[in-house]
């Protein structure tokens, strides 16, 4: 017996996210949330765990309504981010800066502003502190803003006037206030982008470099057509003037991190995609004083992530896919030379020591959620922190490799019961991931394996063409023809799988999710070896789902209207005969709840029954998005998948979930 013979235990599982450092080594915090309450959201607090490896894990933050976000001021105190309400104001508490003296004592708030705070980022040196927080379109100082807010909020007032593209993203609506910067300590905050406008989106990132003179951030720029394409700015603190960086129609940059010694900023550099190109990914330097864009792993074959400098500036520390993990590679300034730092899992959060000795971070694996680590920069090895033990899961995780049509290797996971064997062969669920441009190489918390390897499944995770840390070529082979190579990689491996002796040919599902869902919805209309097929937040239509989706501009610069009528799922559901189980949620903004509905009609519209019956189903969350992120729905959620599987897998009577009445 397992925590994931049970959801509930699986679903208390602590949840680790978000790492920070203090400025002299000495303290190392993580985010972690469990379910409180009535279950019904996730909870976050904050831990603090020894660098060294020694000392137990201990809270430091108890608040009810959460906290995240930490940072370190220059003195070693603790900031983060909070909802907690404001004693002196009578106003809905949104999210505020608050401040935990490393001395001791109680947190105190430091930042309140109208439309909330995120993403503090603090000048080693000079200990200033850059944040970002939302603001209506026509406010002219703080005060204004709030006198805004009361207005729209007395006169009951939700329409949002938008003058631009896009106009939603992932789960919530944009606008109509956005974001912007604003600088400051304890005290007052001084707005540095007043003419942001829609510059600073959901995602931007930014920096201060470390005499907090200046600030590099990520900067959207519109475009002709209802494009936009993210470049980086520099904005001087004194003055507010803003100067580009690093800007090119045919490429876009994100993630700035300054230099220690504040004259170059790292970046990320990408390519445009183009329907018949994949793009690509690199690291690039630019100086502060202006000049040439240097990029610095132009040849690399893998795409590496945010950049975190080391102490001395000599080199840059990553993560990148490779090969179904996640490492973490050390990149020379100097030569561009990239070192492999480990060897097996998944590795984010990555924050570098003072004395340059360590790298910190989350590190995860298919079979272990994320934990602290450390890993040493000269290479020699990586040490689990104490804190957030991992579970004990109730099977063993194995590769699948074969060979493509074409000649090209392929691999995947396969998560195995205990029990498997020639004598007692596991039915087989092949579990598509998301993306496209992606790799099953790390814990999942929404899509977990282990809980239906709890109930007998071996669960099958292959990274078909288009997945990354295979090269350039490997993407490169699915492009633009997402229901080719890609589904015959899928087939290929799963035949693979069934090969093996403890893998019951005869039982099997798919199922998979975004872009899983839509290979979901490819493979119901292609074939019939399934007994099932689940599909979740699932493109069908690609006519209709290009011009609905939240980034609308990059999905018709990715498929010309041939490809997308080629590729198109919804043009074989006259082929579907495996019954389907049909998931969305109505707040998912980048595949609309419209994909789902018309999946449904053509299903339900092309049913045999005299009766109206049929062997699908269509499970719909009126509030949940493309994830279902809430505990008491995501335990809905597997109980439905389970019991829908259970009936057409394992020859068992349908067994409608207890809470869906």
């Amino acid at each position: 017996m397992t925590k994931f013979s049970e959801l509930a235990g699986y679903l208390d599982l602590p949840r680790a996210a978000g790492l920070a450092l203090s400025p002299d080594g000495s303290r190392l915090v993580v985010g972690v949330s469990v379910p409180e309450g009535k279950k019904t959201e996730f909870t976050g607090s904050l831990w603090e765990v020894d660098p060294a490896g020694e000392r137990p894990a201990r809270r430091l933050t108890r608040g009810k309504e959460g906290e995240s976000g930490p940072a370190f001021t220059r003195e070693g105190d603790l900031l983060f981010v909070s909802k907690r309400p404001d004693p002196a104001s009578e106003e809905e508490a949104k999210p505020a800066l608050w401040l935990q003296p490393a001395a001791g004592g109680d947190a105190r708030m430091i930042a309140a502003l109208p439309g909330g705070v995120r993403q503090a980022v603090v000048a080693a040196d000079a200990g200033t502190i850059v944040l970002g927080s939302s603001v209506l379109p026509s406010a002219t100082s703080v005060e204004h803003d709030a006198e805004l807010r009361k207005a729209r909020k007395e006169g009951a007032v939700s329409a949002i006037l938008h003058e631009g593209y896009p106009v939603r993203f992932w789960d919530h609506d944009l606008g109509p206030d956005r974001t912007r910067l604003f600088l400051g300590g304890e005290g007052d905050w001084k707005d540095l982008t007043a003419d942001a406008g829609a510059a600073l989106t959901d995602e931007a990132s930014w920096d201060i470099s470390r005499d907090g003179t200046t600030v590099a951030a990520a900067w959207t720029v519109p475009e002709a057509g209802g494009a936009h394409r993210q470049t980086i700015v520099l904005i001087d603190v004194a003055t507010g003037e803003r100067r580009a960086l690093a800007d090119d129609p045919g490429h876009e940059y994100d993630s700035p991190r300054f230099s220690p010694d504040g004259t170059q900023v790292a970046f990320v550099a990408r390519r445009r995609s183009t329907p018949e190109d994949p793009g690509d990914v690199w690291l690039a330097l630019a100086p502060v004083s202006g000049g040439e864009i240097r990029a610095l792993t132009p040849e690399w074959d893998r795409w590496p992530g945010g950049p975190r400098w080391t102490p001395d500036g000599a080199a840059l520390v990553v993560a990148a896919d490779d090969l179904g993990h996640c490492p973490l590679w050390r990149v020379d300034v100097a030569t561009g030379v990239v070192v492999r730092l480990t060897e097996t899992g998944a590795f984010s959060d990555p924050v570098v020591s003072p004395d340059g000795r360590w790298v910190y971070a989350l590190r995860s694996a298919v079979d272990s959620p994320p934990r602290p680590v450390r890993v040493a920069l000269d290479g020699s090895g990586v040490e689990f922190l104490r804190g957030l033990e991992p579970p004990e899961l109730p099977g063993t995780l194995d590769e699948v490799t074969t060979t493509a049509a074409d000649g090209s290797p392929l691999r995947a996971w396969i998560a195995l019961p205990h029990n498997a064997s020639a004598d007692e062969p596991a039915p087989l669920l092949l579990w598509i991931h998301g993306g496209p441009l992606n790799s099953w190489n790390a814990w999942q918390w929404r899509w977990n394996p282990w809980l239906a390897v709890a109930r007998g499944y071996a669960v099958l995770l292959p990274d078909p063409a288009l997945s990354t840390g295979y090269g350039i070529e490997f993407i490169r082979r699915g492009w633009g023809a997402w229901g080719g190579t890609p589904f015959t990689d899928l087939m290929t491996v799963t035949d693979a799988a069934e090969q093996r002796p403890d893998i019951d040919a005869t039982r099997t599902a798919a199922m998979g999710g975004s872009f899983g869902g839509y290979m979901a919805n490819w493979v119901a209309g292609h074939t019939t070896r399934f007994s099932a097929i689940v599909t979740h937040a699932s493109l069908w239509a690609l006519d209709q789902f290009g011009g609905t989706t939240d980034e609308s501009s990059y999905w018709h610069r990715e498929l010309t209207p041939e490809m997308a009528e080629a590729n198109s799922p919804h043009r074989f559901a006259d082929d579907i005969t495996t019954p389907m189980l049909v998931i969305h949620g109505d707040k998912d903004y980048r595949v609309p709840v419209g994909e789902a509905l018309r999946l449904w009609w053509d299903l339900l519209s092309r049913a045999k029954g005299e009766d109206g019956t049929s062997p699908h189903k269509f499970l719909y969350f009126p509030d949940e998005n493309h994830w279902v992120l809430t505990p008491n729905h995501a335990k809905l959620w597997y109980e439905t998948v389970f019991a829908f599987l259970a009936q057409h897998v394992l020859g068992e009577a349908w067994q409608r979930p207890e809470l869906l009445g």
